[in-house]
């Protein structure tokens, strides 16, 4: 099965926010996910992003794949830094 790690639409017309989300790749993007580790509120100065570092690694190292934006989001909050040199220690 094939994980990815990406965003799921949440909020009104014209006010989006997004969940951090961790689910089958095959399933639709507001469809079934197997955890939710964080959300992304880009309405907001500076943009909000929470995220639960260990959850994301965790799922990292079993091998998820971070969409394009996700990937983006892990670097500037250095979950990307924190989980090579995890990958590196083993």
């Amino acid at each position: 099965m094939a994980v990815k790690i990406r965003l799921r639409r949440m909020g009104t017309h014209k006010k989006p926010f997004y969940r951090v989300i961790v689910a089958d790749a095959r399933s639709p993007r507001n469809g079934r996910f197997i955890e939710e580790i964080g959300y992304y509120n880009p309405l907001t100065e500076p943009k909000q992003v929470k995220i639960d570092e260990e959850k994301a690694i965790k799922w990292l190292v079993t091998g998820a794949q971070p969409t394009e934006v996700v990937k983006k989001l892990f670097v500037s909050n250095g979950i990307i830094e924190k989980f090579e040199a995890a990958k590196e220690s083993k």
